[in-house]
């Protein structure tokens, strides 16, 4: 996992350029984008989400095989736990239609994030996350989600 403040989004170009295509996409979005789907190119995707954080995802912690996940609110904050996923139990497995599984989201021993006012959180492969918790209270977030195919 990866949390660094979306202005040094070009220090990120090493890593891939999708990374860094997804990455310069939500540095320059503006937060009344619609609601929807966005397509940036054939290997990166952008899915821009608005809901109320809550004290605990119910579905746990969810992974990915196919891609990298670039969550960013664009307006409020979130908190994310976060674990390796071979320290999880996992408790559905993975669904290769929707490129995810779930893991027992009750594991104690948690690391945890707080994403929004700047900041991003970049999740690979192996980094299990549970998302869209609050941070002190529920509040209303605009989310982009990048999705970035390796």
């Amino acid at each position: 996992m990866i949390i660094d403040c979306i202005k040094n989004y070009e220090f990120y170009d090493f890593l891939s350029n999708d990374v860094y295509i997804g990455l310069k996409f939500i540095a320059q979005l503006d937060k009344d984008i619609e609601i929807g789907e966005y397509i940036i190119n054939k290997n990166v995707k952008a899915i821009i989400t608005e809901y109320r954080t809550k004290e605990i995802f119910e579905k746990g912690y969810e992974a990915h095989r196919e891609v990298i996940d670039i969550q960013y609110p664009l307006i409020g904050r979130e908190r994310i736990l976060w674990d390796y996923r071979d320290n999880l139990n996992l408790i559905k497995p993975y669904d290769k239609e929707k490129d995810v599984e779930y893991y027992d989201h009750s594991y104690k021993d948690v690391n945890q994030v707080d994403i929004g006012n700047d900041y991003f959180a970049i999740m690979f492969p192996n980094d299990a996350h549970s998302p869209q918790r609050y941070v002190n209270e529920p509040e209303l977030i605009k989310k982009a989600t990048i999705k970035v195919k390796f």
